[in-house]
């Protein structure tokens, strides 16, 4: 094949050199050589050469899929000389206190989806990773506002992708928030942001994060013991601590260590945590200082009884919190109903070696009138 280019190019040039017309060599593949360029126009370039070998096959294409491919990468080059906002891409540069990014990731483990919510911060690459049953919106909002808690404050701007929970519609490619993330980004003086559509690397920091919680530690929970959402959750934040504590090799900077430097410009948190989504459980403290929830009664603080609490539940773990504040004021172990979870430290003593109504003996002047109304009965 080479002896045959070589001795065309060398009849061409000498021909060239006498005056005369050379026509042009004729490749095999170039009666399909439009119908490449126009896919890889229609594509913008993303299109690949396995999948335009069966139509140029069916097009007239008689050769090897080794030609093919060259065809496509000289297609694909002119078109991004063509196109120069493709050639690359601006970096981004952050400014302290300004973003943070959201996403959602999701694996199937021992048949059970699981999917776990990551945020960046993306000036102090400070992470933020727990998971979750579903990616509805009352746990979105419900994991941004622990994040905020974490972070000690809030930013200016929180960028997510198109996620459905989040999204009522989109008007002239402008996504419109539902109702509910309005109230929450106006609660928390956030301005919500999304990516354009089809554009993950513009939050690609986040993406990356999601891909190494996978990794490190979805993955380890196939095949193991564990369904506890609150230990997995407990195993979540000790990884970010970790992470968080080890320099991060794009700034070469400590995560914990900007953070401190980026919170004071971090908006303030309100005082009161927001309310979303279905009204919460609400419990009154009867006398024993317990509340009941689903047959079972669970022991609160004492200085409690009478009023009304919150109960939640997470996977297997109730918590009982001020309606409020949102304060935690006890944690249980679910139990079976007719159950009763007790904590001493709820009391103001510890609990009686003995019953509390536990007879005294009688005296002598007790028995000898319990003993003459009984012989005046008879």
């Amino acid at each position: 094949m080479k002896r045959v280019i070589d001795a065309h190019n060398a009849a061409s040039g000498a021909a060239s050199t006498a005056g005369a017309v050379v026509a042009p060599r004729v490749r095999h593949y170039d009666e399909v050589a439009d119908l490449v360029a126009k896919r890889v126009e229609a594509t913008t370039g993303r299109i690949t050469a396995k999948r335009l070998l069966p139509e140029s096959t069916a097009a007239g294409y008689a050769g090897s899929a080794r030609n093919i491919r060259r065809l496509v990468a000289d297609a694909k080059q002119a078109w991004r000389n063509g196109h120069a906002e493709h050639r690359g891409r601006r970096p981004a540069v952050w400014t302290p206190g300004e973003t943070l990014m959201i996403d959602w990731g999701v694996l199937k483990v021992d048949g059970v989806m699981l999917h776990v919510f990551c945020a960046v911060l993306a000036w102090s690459r400070f992470r933020f990773v727990r998971f979750a049953v579903d990616e509805k919106s009352a746990t979105t909002m419900g994991m941004l506002a622990e994040c905020f808690e974490k972070l000690g404050g809030v930013p200016k701007v929180v960028l997510a992708d198109r996620m459905g929970c989040l999204k009522a519609g989109v008007v002239a490619n402008i996504v419109v928030p539902t109702p509910d993330y309005f109230r929450f980004a106006s609660h928390y003086r956030f301005r919500p942001d999304f990516c354009e559509a089809a554009d993950p690397q513009s939050k690609g920091m986040v993406e990356t994060l999601v891909g190494y919680a996978k990794t490190d530690l979805m993955v380890p929970l196939i095949g193991s013991t564990s369904t506890n959402l609150a230990e997995r959750n407990r195993s979540a934040a000790t990884w970010c601590g970790e992470v968080n504590a080890n320099p991060h090799s794009e700034i070469c900077a400590v995560p914990v260590e900007r953070l401190a430097v980026e919170q004071p410009l971090l908006g303030e948190l309100p005082s009161l945590r927001a309310e979303f989504g279905a009204r919460p459980t609400t419990r009154k403290v009867d006398k024993l200082s317990c509340v009941r929830f689903a047959s079972g009664r669970y022991s609160v603080p004492n200085r409690l009884i009478g009023t009304v609490v919150t109960v939640l539940v997470d996977d297997t773990v109730l918590r009982v919190v001020e309606p409020v504040t949102g304060q935690i004021h006890a944690e249980h172990d679910l139990v079976a109903p007719g159950e009763v979870s007790i904590v001493d430290a709820h009391y103001d003593h510890p609990r009686p070696d003995k019953p509390s109504r536990a007879a005294r003996p009688r005296t002598k002047a007790e028995k000898d009138f319990l003993w003459d109304r009984s012989l005046r009965r008879s």
